[in-house]
């Protein structure tokens, strides 16, 4: 099975595990999820409390998250036996990325924190009702279209990194106005329907007699999309309450 997650791509569930011990498990996986999701909360309260104290020096933790969370994620992947201890490093890493940028966010929208993660946790426990019951079924054409349209937002991403640099802006997309809202809710919508494909892919990985290890790299995929899903989500909310 296919998902553009890369964290959870189309080889990962691939290698023989006969006689590989102890086998993954949904229930795993999702206590791993668990886990990994309160080590995030702990380190984006010590961030977020860091910016409120002294905002000049909430970068250092930012950055330190940024690049450190990309590094490890980095490694999880090619390393995936190591997840067991890369996972958590890389919620905690992330956590320090959500509380910073989070508060930065609620110094300009008060509640727009509160409603995001609302919001993301709402979409996760919603979707996942509606995979569990069949409601959402991933066909091939649903794969293909998830990932397509994933890839094409990643490439609209770099591409307006790069140009950044020579003065080209997409003020439009990125503003408050009905383009850029509308942006915003398809990349949402995106977003959010990468959490079906995972929730595929962990089921693929404990049918298939993944080890053990892997119930921790199924939930560090999990976070990876649980990640972008808030930050967009964040994105959204804020470009709604400029128009306020």
């Amino acid at each position: 099975m296919k998902t553009s997650n890369p964290a959870l791509s189309a080889n990962t569930f691939r290698l023989p595990y006969a006689g590989a011990g102890e086998s993954m498990t949904i229930s795993g996986a999702v206590n791993k999820t668990g886990i990994l999701l309160v080590c995030a909360v702990l380190t984006a309260a010590w961030s977020w409390n860091r910016f409120t104290v002294s905002p000049e020096t909430a970068g250092l933790p930012l950055m330190i998250g940024l690049v450190g969370g990309l590094i490890v994620a980095l490694v999880t992947i090619f390393k995936k036996e190591w997840a067991p201890v890369t996972a958590p490093l890389y919620a905690l890493l992330e956590g320090l990325v959500l509380g910073s940028v989070s508060a930065m966010y609620e110094a300009r929208f008060h509640g727009i924190a509160i409603q995001a993660v609302g919001l993301t946790f709402g979409t996760l426990f919603g979707l996942l009702v509606a995979y569990r019951a069949g409601v959402i079924r991933v066909t091939e054409k649903f794969k293909l279209g998830v990932i397509a349209a994933t890839g094409g937002i990643a490439i609209f991403y770099l591409a307006q990194f790069v140009l950044g640099f020579f003065g080209v802006h997409f003020a439009a997309i990125n503003g408050s106005g009905a383009l850029g809202i509308g942006f915003s809710v398809a990349v949402v919508l995106v977003a959010a329907l990468n959490l079906v494909l995972d929730f595929a892919f962990i089921e693929t990985g404990a049918r298939s007699g993944a080890p053990k290890y892997m119930e921790w790299y199924a939930a560090f995929g999990l976070m990876v999309t649980l990640v972008w899903l808030y930050l967009e989500i964040l994105r959204l909310l804020s470009k709604i309450n400029s128009r306020n």
